[in-house]
């Protein structure tokens, strides 16, 4: 398993002891940005391509815990603090996580990226890095820190700026709680990132942050791929989770909890069609990991919901898109 990747993983689980599209609108004068209603998403989880295995094996720039630092298949780790220990620095792309646009305004596309870093203790910085990919060439421009312990819930490269809708601590937060969505954007200028003020305000994390959208399940645990059919499907609205359970329909309320994040879903009803053995095995895996739910959350631009079973702990993750009219 991915060192950084289950960094991630271990955040979410701390906490288990403690729309149609709009123009993003932005002042100019005044270098503020307005969040979209709603980009592209990223391209997450793709199949790997040349592109994506250049992005990962790039050399960045601007990271605190390594700079300059080239990663290998999307990791670089470097020499144990202590002779014969296991922590040690280490810096990740982040699940396979890449944007293309035009932040700068050129005409010409560039990527955007996102690295994971740790320095072996309990923090875990966060960095959006934008790369020149002009004559099959890859240059990281600019590497800039988007935040400790924070999560991607999307992202994207619109209007000659690069946004992101990210969960961090609030001042009233504790670092492995965060409980404020906030909009951060940065636009390139003279091939460095500048930050921009985001007229939104930031709103604190609740179901209705997931709302509006169908989730699909891609992943059981973070290394575990989902099947793409039977289609497994999660949404909420109006107090009540519900969705596609692989055949049947299924159903819960679920119930915030003291902390940020916090759920309990419990016992899921549903309807009693009965399908193929490999359909239903599909099914049971999946409800019986939904009734084991602790807490929620956002990895890479996509829902994350962690879970115990068994004593085993796990982090589902989900690809959002629009429902279905």
């Amino acid at each position: 398993m991915r060192v950084i990747t289950m960094m991630l993983a271990v955040f979410l689980l701390i906490g288990l002891a403690g729309c149609s599209k709009e123009e993003e609108t932005v002042d100019q004068t005044t270098a503020k940005v307005q969040p979209p209603a709603e980009v592209q998403p990223p391209a997450v989880e793709q199949t790997e391509d040349p592109f994506l295995t250049k992005l990962k094996n790039a050399t960045y720039y601007g990271i605190e815990e390594q700079d300059p630092v080239t990663l290998k298949d999307g990791l670089w780790e470097g020499e144990p603090y202590q002779e014969g220990g296991s922590s040690r620095p280490r810096v990740q792309f982040l699940r396979d996580f890449h944007m293309l646009g035009d932040p700068d305004g050129d005409g010409v596309d560039e990527a955007g990226v996102v690295l994971a870093a740790s320095s072996g203790g309990t923090g875990e910085n966060l960095y959006v890095a934008v790369l020149d990919i002009r004559d099959g060439k890859l240059k990281n421009l600019d590497t800039q820190l988007i935040g400790d312990r924070v999560q991607i819930r999307k992202a994207g490269i619109l209007d000659n700026r690069l946004f992101m809708e990210i969960l961090r601590a609030g001042p009233e937060d504790a670092m492995c709680c965060p409980g404020e969505l906030a909009i951060v954007a940065w636009g390139l200028k003279k091939d460095k990132l500048v930050a921009m003020e985001a007229t939104s305000v930031p709103v604190r994390l609740s179901l209705e942050s997931i709302a509006g959208l169908e989730w699909v399940l891609r992943w059981w645990d973070l290394e575990v791929k989902a099947p793409t059919e039977p289609e497994v499907t999660l949404s909420y609205q109006e107090g009540r989770l519900s969705g596609i359970s692989g055949c049947n329909n299924w159903f819960t309320t679920p119930k915030a909890g003291e902390q940020p994040g916090d759920l309990t879903v419990g016992p899921t009803g549903g309807t009693m069609k009965m399908c193929p053995d490999d359909i239903m095995d599909v099914e049971r895996k999946f409800l019986g990991q939904m009734e084991g739910v602790k807490k929620y959350g956002f990895m890479a631009g996509m829902l994350a919901l962690t879970y115990e079973v068994n004593g085993d702990h796990g982090v589902m993750l989900f690809e959002g898109r629009k429902p279905e009219k």
